[in-house]
């Protein structure tokens, strides 16, 4: 029997595998190249008054289990005090057999705090106690988590319409030797549908941007200028989040006439909406090309499905889903059309369906092209399927269709600096899995080569894949 998340061989089941985590991924630096911690925090250097604050706060990963487990609201996101909420959660946990959140969770509190115990409702109190002791002093604030966790730089998610003062404050100060850039999601201006709050938002863009925005061609003059503006600012990559990637073509009569539209706040059909994201998608892949940026597109959810729920909480409070609707023509048709009108932009596509991994290999196939190696990637197992046994899906698939050697690896996609031990979660799975090719027969024990692969897939792709300003380790 194996001892409980040891660090020799957790999630390493052949001694290849052991060799290759320790001695080629362990001590990797990380870039975070998709996350939602806020660039505001790190300016601050904030500190945090407990562990649930910095551990359950926004973690809507740990609110759905909570809420399975039968505890009531008022101890995830209502009133009850901080101490109450952590029990019910270790309570909750000690109940996680098999979940990824149990297996996280540990390795945060076994590399932060130095726990070598379990978390459950019979342990809270010395969690609580050792945890909160620990962030009470200076060592335990944002920027001392962050370095701790050798991470060399960061790109947080932003608006165009964003004032980026946190990131332009960060890079004038000479004290944090760690880079945060910001990444673009423009969702805001792709959500035609939604009424009054598409029309306002085009008023505060034009407004930081000091142009009109009165028609569609003085839209993608705005988005144009304040990409350029991020772009000073050390931007390497925007984000989506879309239902799915979505093929609707239109003239440019129809475009702005469907614009005009969505500025007046007027209903709209459902295939005016897909018309008009269609061709602004287009527009910002043009943009990504001129500047050099990657494009990230995440789809294959269905987002707030509990409506009373929604109402109360608003977004990204546990109430999503995976979508089965993500229909391969309509993805390989969008890519071509971008092909078409400006060549296609380094492009990383998550989805959320794991039963997606193989379409989208090749799909994806279909558009690689020199001199990028891996110009089209299969973005790392996102969300639900951001476990052992998502991540091997995913690298198999990808492994089988592809060049595995290229992936561009994991990414925290997370609110917390609490979320690190996901990287060495995903080189574990990774090691693991070309561990046992090899001591299958299926590839050679060639240490050299392998290790700098996992080494490439740890850390040097993404550098490499991002024009990121850092060395190769």
């Amino acid at each position: 029997m194996k001892n409980f998340m040891d660090d020799k061989d957790f999630l390493l089941s052949t001694a290849t595998g052991e060799k290759l985590f320790h001695d080629y991924a362990q001590d990797m630096p990380i870039v975070d190249y998709h996350c939602h911690i806020s660039p505001q925090e790190i300016w601050e250097n904030k500190s945090f008054k407990s562990i649930t604050e910095v551990w359950l706060g926004g973690d809507h990963y740990k609110w759905r289990l909570m809420r399975a487990n039968g505890v009531d609201e008022r101890y995830i996101t209502g009133d009850a005090d901080d101490r109450e909420k952590f029990q019910k959660w270790a309570e909750t946990l000690g109940r996680c057999v098999g979940n990824p959140v149990f297996e996280w969770s540990h390795l945060e509190l076994k590399r932060f705090f130095g726990y070598e115990g379990v978390l459950n409702g019979k342990t809270a109190q010395e969690v609580w106690d050792l945890a909160n002791a620990k962030l009470a002093t200076p060592e335990f604030s944002c920027r001392e988590l962050i370095r701790r966790s050798n991470v060399r730089m960061i790109c947080t998610t932003d608006d165009p319409a964003d004032s980026f003062e946190w990131h332009q404050k960060i890079a004038a100060d000479d004290t944090f030797d760690v880079k945060v850039v910001p990444a673009m999601r423009p969702d805001a201006a792709l959500r035609i549908e939604r009424g009054q709050e598409f029309a306002d938002y085009m008023k505060k863009l034009s407004g930081v941007a000091e142009l009109p925005v009165t028609n569609y061609a003085e839209l993608k003059a705005a988005i144009a200028k304040r990409y350029d503006f991020v772009a000073t600012l050390g931007c390497v990559a925007s984000d989506h989040a879309l239902d799915y990637v979505m093929y609707a073509p239109a003239t440019e009569a129809e475009v702005e006439a469907i614009f005009q539209k969505g500025l007046a706040a007027e209903p709209l059909t459902d295939h005016e909406v897909l018309q008009y994201k269609t061709a602004f998608m287009q527009f910002l892949a043009s943009e990504y090309v001129r500047l050099g940026w990657a494009m990230q597109l995440h789809f294959g959810c269905k987002r707030d499905n509990n409506k009373p729920m929604f109402a109360k909480l608003g977004p990204d409070t546990g109430y999503d889903c995976i979508s089965n609707y993500t229909p391969a023509d309509q993805l390989a048709d969008f890519l071509g059309s971008i092909q078409e009108k400006s060549g296609l932009p380094k492009t990383i596509l998550y989805s959320l369906n794991p039963s997606d991994n193989w379409m989208i290999d090749t799909v994806m196939a279909c558009f690689q092209e020199a001199p990028v190696a891996g110009k089209m990637q299969n973005g790392s197992a996102w969300w639900f399927n951001d476990n052992e046994t998502g991540m091997r899906d995913q690298m198999t698939a990808l492994a089988n269709e592809g060049v595995l050697g290229n992936f561009v690896g994991m990414l925290t996609d997370s609110r917390s600096f609490l979320s690190y031990p996901r990287h060495e979660y995903f080189r574990r799975v990774l090691c693991g899995l070309l561990g046992e090719w090899v001591e299958a027969g299926k590839y050679p024990a060639d240490f050299e080569l392998l290790g700098e692969i996992v080494k490439d897939i740890s850390y040097n792709n993404a550098v490499r894949y991002f024009n990121m300003p850092l060395e190769q380790a």
